[in-house]
């Protein structure tokens, strides 16, 4: 119970992240692995289970088998309060053999499950944002002003705005226009240069949600905001919860206030990673009063042999020897042999950089073993004919797109390989 109610979530975990290629090729955006040991879809369901909502369904679609097996094995909610859950739900296809349509028509095709539970409020987030949220402020928010929903909000740069749903409200907060990734947008009351944008985070009072997807389903709407948001604010009372007012316990004062990033694209993901590097960082991974949760590890404790290691994050079960790292953060069961170098660099699992290799600002996914000698990010017109490079220069080699010739550091079990 939150302020006197009972509270449901659906998580959108469905989204292909075409943006995020090759990293996607074979998992769904909410999969993408993040920093040492989470997947990006840890953040939105730690923040529930964190703000004490522990119904929780993650509404799955693309390329979900990873996601699956990572919620299985790590979001048992036994770990927390047994009689809860978090239960992965693909398309049922209960009115006809079709995937979801969008956002609205994903929970439309799941109105059974929330019927079934009657409760009296419905949370809808996204799954693939960086952030921390103490989800039951802005039920407080929802509740007090007496709003059917409440859209989560943060100021983005005008130059962003065709990135979101961006919304007008009135001085109380009320909102007045929603308009879902416009081309341009109006600059927000007293924030020159920006203009108010939806996190994709909403709560519904749950009456009010049946009815307007049902209604949606009937006119051939999909989508909350493409649809449903533009089309109820005539009708009902929407309101914008301010998201820089979310207290979080535990921030220190060297992080940034109000920290969200949306990693739908290679550069922000890269520089999403960085932001959670050195003593003080922008978002600190390790917040004890609210955690971000993370995989199970049973892996042994790293091993670092000598070398040069700065501003680094050393996964467990990795073996650094005689390697220069700078800005790089590695996985689990990464090893990096002599004479090495990576600057900037993100390393994903069971990945062998081999002797004398030197890479900079690259994302090296999973079981590869970079050749001895190897040379990547240093001539980025090279690069481009064997890997994919972002507009910000960012090198992606894909999983296992150099053949491993030995099972070091740890074995490859068949199951890690579909942990994928």
């Amino acid at each position: 119970m939150i302020a006197g109610k009972n509270v449901l979530a659906f998580v959108m975990a469905g989204g292909e992240g075409s943006r995020l290629h090759p990293l996607t090729a074979d998992r769904c955006k909410p999969s993408v692995p993040f920093n040492g040991k989470h997947r990006i879809v840890d953040f939105v369901l730690s923040n529930l289970v964190n703000s004490e909502i522990y119904s929780i369904y993650l509404l799955v679609q693309y390329k979900s088998q990873s996601l699956i097996e990572h919620v299985r094995q790590s979001w048992t909610m036994a770990r927390f309060i047994p009689q809860h859950f978090v239960t992965v739900v693909p398309p049922q296809m209960r009115d006809g053999p079709k995937w979801f349509q969008g956002t609205a028509d994903a929970v439309y095709q799941n109105l059974h499950l929330m019927n079934s539970l009657q409760p009296d409020l419905v949370a809808v987030f996204g799954a693939d944002h960086i952030y921390r949220m103490d989800i039951r402020q802005m039920v407080q928010f929802h509740v007090e002003t007496n709003a059917d929903v409440t859209v989560a909000t943060l100021p983005v740069p005008l130059a962003q705005v065709s990135h979101f749903g961006i919304v007008d409200t009135d001085a109380q907060g009320r909102i007045r226009e929603f308009r879902e990734k416009p081309a341009t947008a109006r600059p927000m009351p007293g924030r020159d240069g920006h203009a108010l944008a939806s996190m994709g985070n909403y709560i519904f009072s749950a009456d009010v949600l049946r009815r307007e997807l049902q209604r949606a389903h009937e006119t051939g709407e999909s989508d909350f905001g493409k649809h449903i948001l533009p089309r109820t604010l005539k009708s009902h009372r929407l309101m914008a919860y301010d998201f820089a007012n979310n207290i979080i316990p535990g921030t220190e004062p060297y992080e940034e206030p109000g920290y969200w990033r949306d990693v739908g694209t290679i550069d922000a993901y890269f520089d999403a990673h960085f932001d959670t590097l050195g003593a003080a960082p922008r978002f600190r991974m390790t917040n004890t009063r609210w955690p971000i949760y993370a995989s199970p590890d049973q892996a042994e404790s790293a091993q670092i042999e000598r070398g040069y290691i700065n501003h680094s994050t050393i996964g467990s079960g990795s073996i650094i020897d005689g390697a220069y790292l700078d800005h790089a953060m590695l996985r689990r069961s990464v090893r990096v042999e002599p004479d090495a170098r990576l600057e900037q660099c993100i390393v994903m699992e069971r990945t062998r950089v081999g002797r004398g290799a030197k890479l900079r600002r690259v994302i090296v996914d999973q079981d590869n073993h970079i050749p001895p000698g190897e040379v990547i990010g240093y001539d980025l017109d090279k690069d481009r004919q064997r890997f994919h490079v972002s507009e910000g220069g960012i090198v992606v080699v894909p999983k296992c797109y150099f053949p491993q010739d030995s099972r070091s550091p740890t074995e490859t079990t068949e199951h890690e390989m579909v942990m994928a």
